[in-house]
Order: C-alpha cells, then sequence, then structure tokens
C-alpha cells in the first residue's frame, strides 16, 4: 500500500519542472461545486495545489448525477462540500481542504475570498457572479469565470487593472428570470466538465505563471456544432468597479441589485403558503410543469395547468381569487406569475424555489430531481 510520501512522489511526476514548491503553496477558493466547481477542484488537487477551499451550500441531489459525475447515489442528501472533499483527500492526500458548507454573500465574502490565491467560479447565478467579481476587485484577486447552458459555454479570465473584471462583460444584470439555470434549462452533461477542465487550466496557468491566459479574451464553446471561438473583452473605463474612477466601495445586496428579490410582490415562501392554507383561505395552487414532471412529485390539492395552457386559462385564474404558482424551481412560475401581474391578476404569486423548495422546507421526504 502506498504511503503519503509514496502518492506525493507519484503525483508530482506529472507536475512541471520547477511547479512543485509554487503548487504547494497555492490557495485557490472554489465556489459551487455543481458541474463546473467539481471538475476544477479535482483537476486542481490532482496537479498538487496544496490549499483548496470548497464553497457550496447545496446537497447531492439525483438531477445533478447527469452532469456532476464525482457524486453518487450513495451521496444523496449530503453537503457537496463535505462529499467532494473526501474526494479529494482520497486522490490526494497531501493538500489541505477546507470546507464551507454555506452560500457565498456580501457579510462574508471577502473574509472567505482574502484567505486565498485565486477564485474559481462554478455558481450559476448571476447575483453570485457580480459578488465574486466585486470581492476580487476589491482584494485583488484573480477570477476564473465559467458558465454553461445546454450546449453552450463560456470562460475567461477576469483581473484588473491587468485586465476586465465582470461588469466589464455585463454591465448590468438581465431582466429576473431572463436567464434559467441548468435545473430549469437543462445541459449537455459532458459540457460542464469541459469547462470546469478549462477553468482548472486557466488557474494553474495563473499560479504557475506559464502560456497565455483567457484575461481580456471570452472563449466560447458550442457542442451542438463542435465550435469553439473567443470574444475580445476590453477593461471598460468607465466600469463602476474597475474603470478609472470606482464607485464600488463596498460589496452590495446583489440579489436586489440582480432584481431577485426586487419585488416579493408576486411570490411567496413555502412556509407563507403553509400558513395561508392553514387559515383556511381560498387558494388555487396550479402547478404549471408537465405531467411527466408530476409523476415524480405533486403538492396535494395542486391543480395541473402546464405553462403552455396557462394562458389559455386566464379567466378561470382571475376568478379564483388567490392563485400560486409553482413549478420545479420556480424560474418558470415567477416568470409567469410576473406576466399575469402586468396583465391585471393582482392576486397572483410564485412558490419561491418551486417544488424543490417545498420539498426542502416542508416535505423532506417528498422525491426530488
Amino acid at each position: 500500500m502506498l504511503g503519503r510520501s509514496d502518492v506525493r512522489g507519484h503525483l508530482n511526476r506529472f507536475t512541471l519542472v520547477g511547479a512543485k514548491t509554487t503548487l504547494d503553496n497555492a490557495s485557490v477558493l472554489v465556489v459551487g461545486l455543481g458541474g463546473l466547481g467539481s471538475q476544477a477542484a479535482v483537476y486542481l488537487t490532482a496537479a498538487g495545489v496544496g490549499n483548496l477551499g470548497l464553497v457550496d451550500y447545496d446537497s447531492v441531489q439525483i438531477s445533478n448525477l447527469q452532469r456532476q459525475v464525482y457524486y453518487s447515489v450513495s451521496d444523496l442528501g449530503r453537503p457537496k462540500a463535505v462529499v467532494l472533499s473526501e474526494r479529494l483527500s482520497e486522490l490526494n492526500p497531501n493538500i489541505n481542504v477546507k470546507t464551507y458548507h454555506l452560500k457565498l454573500v456580501s457579510e462574508n465574502a471577502l473574509d472567505i475570498i482574502r484567505e486565498y490565491d485565486v477564485v474559481v467560479d462554478g455558481s450559476d447565478n448571476y447575483p453570485t457572479r457580480y459578488l465574486i467579481s466585486d470581492a476580487c476587485t476589491l482584494l485583488g484577486k484573480p477570477y476564473v469565470y465559467g458558465s454553461i447552458y445546454r450546449f453552450y459555454g463560456q470562460a475567461t479570465v477576469f483581473n484588473p487593472p491587468k485586465g476586465p473584471c465582470y461588469r466589464c462583460l455585463y454591465p448590468k444584470p438581465p431582466p429576473p428570470g431572463a436567464m434559467p439555470t441548468c435545473a430549469d434549462g437543462g445541459v449537455l452533461g459532458p459540457l460542464p466538465g469541459l469547462v470546469g477542465s478549462i477553468q482548472a487550466c486557466e488557474t494553474l496557468k495563473l499560479i504557475l505563471g506559464i502560456g497565455s491566459s483567457l484575461l481580456g479574451r471570452l472563449l466560447l464553446l458550442d457542442l451542438s456544432g463542435s465550435i469553439f471561438g473567443e470574444l475580445d473583452i476590453a477593461r471598460d473605463v468607465n466600469c463602476p468597479a474597475c474603470g478609472s474612477n470606482p464607485t464600488v466601495k463596498d460589496l452590495q445586496d446583489y440579489e436586489a441589485f440582480c432584481g431577485v428579490a426586487s419585488d416579493g410582490a408576486w411570490e411567496m415562501s413555502p412556509e407563507e403558503l403553509v400558513d395561508m392554507l392553514a387559515r383556511g383561505e381560498r387558494v388555487l395552487l396550479v402547478d404549471v410543469r408537465e405531467e411527466v414532471e408530476r409523476e415524480i412529485c405533486r403538492i396535494d390539492g395542486s391543480v395541473s395547468i402546464p405553462l403552455s395552457r396557462l394562458w389559455d386559462e386566464v379567466d378561470r385564474l382571475a376568478e379564483a381569487g388567490k392563485v400560486v404558482l409553482l413549478c420545479h424551481t420556480g424560474f418558470q412560475s415567477w416568470r409567469a406569475a410576473q406576466m399575469l401581474r402586468e396583465m391585471g391578476l393582482n392576486m397572483v404569486w410564485s412558490l419561491r424555489g418551486g417544488i424543490n423548495g417545498w420539498a426542502e422546507a416542508v416535505e423532506p421526504q417528498m422525491p426530488r430531481y
């Protein structure tokens, strides 16, 4: 059986000459341990990066396994940060892994990020991306970015003042609900593995000071046609975070900045719905998912009106009194509630977090997908 020193020696045979000490002393924070972050973390561990931080507040779900291949059925329900930490220690017992089973927010981001040399972003939402970018800009840390959707991927490096920040590429977030997550829109399974590997490669190049990084270049992937391309990204001198006269001096409420929580008028938490039902209020609970999804799990008393037929039922909804829409994760129902409110139906809400949020808060025994 190999001892720790044997493993160290074996792994170091595959690192670049003269890179061992640099890698041993390096520290990388991986935020989000889904398909992107878990892949990047595995290759950074195998390369010999000495110190790794893992941030994720989620647990392993059955729907993750299609693209997050470092988790298994036996891990269902366990925190991703803990499970991945165990995998990494098995791969390379010489690394130091620190787990953060929490959500990265404005109140903790600076304290966590300042401990690391590089941040790898494996998140899937705009508030976290703006948060990481602003925190890295304030602290002078390189930010290795990646994103995926269906067949498409992106990757780049943000590192002001040497190059642009995330706000230079996306000055303003898209309208709330305009861009679905992987859970809502789907993703080709191998895509996050490819983009996560690119992020690991970019991180290693930054640590070792070798090669030409993606700083100032946005790598574009389209696996539906096996097409790779790139776009130049210039640093914006008027950028509020990294421009000539920056106005972003502290971290802010990024949920509000991205509009996620800007109008709670048409969103209801699972707990609020439980209270409303317990009081005997007249509520029509409408499930806008397709029937195949309802076969997996459903809330008792909900009625099925798939999103494709919802607009044919506007008169019914208007006569129903209070209406709560639900979908898988809250994305589709949120948009539908917004549109119905704009049509004049002021007693319509979306169930926050969808049926997954309901299962987590109210019925933990309910199957999730």
